[in-house]
């Protein structure tokens, strides 16, 4: 059996956070960051997103911020997504993932990430916790695209029957439940280990 464990809000803080704190740095009025992003829909000089072209690796984190300095008017020359990012872990859930690896199975991280991001969690040991980490900014594929499950199916060798994924978003898991995949949606590190019949 595969375990796939998303990262952010399942082993770790997500990065939420990290797009208010920017708009104070910034000094960004509520929602600018995300409107200068190109979310909602059709904002931004050409109108593409650039959270989901940084998630796929369409463009790496500097050409991030050049294009962002290029619609906020700003010019921004320090990697924020790097230096505003302090995810905490949640212990139990590591716990978990160590238990389960302990019991011989094998265990990775698929996660939706920015190359910022992923050094910053390689550089605190997070991904040491996996067998294998598939980051989306790596793979040129994000969730809920199905191509990202598809592609672990294929490196991994294994069906989706032989699979069970554990993400804190609604829409990843049921993308992933299409496939034939036993996803199982995050609450909380109690919940999981009930569910796996893994004591913490």
């Amino acid at each position: 059996m595969l375990y796939i464990f998303d990262m952010g809000g399942v082993v770790t803080t997500d990065a939420a956070a990290v797009e208010l704190q920017m708009e104070r740095v910034l000094g960004l009025a509520p929602g600018g960051f995300l409107e200068c992003c190109g979310r909602p829909e059709g904002v931004g000089s050409d109108g593409a997103d650039l959270l989901a072209m940084c998630s796929d690796g369409t463009i790496s984190s500097k050409e991030f911020w050049r294009m962002f300095s290029e619609r906020s008017g700003r010019t921004v020359t320090t990697d924020w997504w790097h230096w505003l990012f302090h995810p905490v872990r949640n212990e139990n859930t590591c716990a978990i993932i160590r238990a389960l690896r302990k019991q011989g199975y094998r265990v990775v991280c698929g996660t939706n990430t920015i190359d910022s991001h992923y050094f910053n969690h390689l550089e605190r040991g997070d991904y040491a916790l996996f067998d294998q980490t598939y980051a989306s900014c790596f793979m040129g594929v994000s969730k809920p695209d199905l191509a990202f499950w598809k592609l672990i199916l294929t490196a991994e060798r294994v069906e989706p029957s032989e699979c069970v994924f554990i993400d804190d978003k609604k829409i990843n898991c049921d993308a992933a439940s299409s496939l034939g995949i036993y996803s199982i949606e995050f609450t909380t590190a109690e919940h999981l280990a009930h569910t796996l019949g893994v004591q913490l």
